[in-house]
């Protein structure tokens, strides 16, 4: 018999098919669609839409739903990706100190030619020319590359 761990991690490398792939693009685009709504755009029944929303939470492919804000309309501000590459070793006093800098919204170590990139929110052009020297400054960051969004094309959330 099989424990309740070995129950999750085998139904969440069961492969998905083509409806839940859809059903889960769909909750992507707007998680509060009513059931009899996404049954009539996948051409089943709701009662199937109820049973597959279930079973992905329940397997753990579904962890949650939340609010995406629109932060242009609340707030005035640009948003930048940061490349960083740092020394070997200073990865854990670097991370210290952009923890510290609240414009920092998401640090994530990554593969290719960066270390770290990090996603930032600055009100202004100079809050954020200020935020990427203090980047820079920091010991044991070597080099960094700051791309601006301009706008969101696909926002998933």
């Amino acid at each position: 018999m099989k424990t309740a761990a070995e129950k999750t991690a085998t139904s969440i490398v069961s492969p998905l098919d083509t409806t839940d792939r859809e059903l889960l693009a769909l909750l992507q685009a707007n998680a509060r669609e009513s059931v009899t709504t996404l049954g009539k755009k996948l051409g089943v029944a709701r009662t199937t839409v109820l049973a597959r929303i279930k079973r992905l939470e329940e397997s753990r492919i579904i962890t949650g739903y939340s609010v995406r804000l629109n932060q242009a309309a609340l707030e005035r501000s640009l948003q930048a990706y940061v490349g960083l590459s740092v020394a070997p070793k200073s990865g854990r006093d670097v991370l210290k100190r952009l923890s510290k800098m609240p414009e920092i919204k998401l640090v994530c170590s990554v593969s290719g030619e960066f270390d770290y990139v990090a996603w930032i929110r600055a009100e202004t052009p100079d809050v954020l020319d200020r935020l990427l020297d203090e980047m820079g400054d920091i010991d044991g960051v070597s080099k960094t590359n700051t791309s601006v969004v301009l706008a969101e094309r696909i926002n998933r959330g």
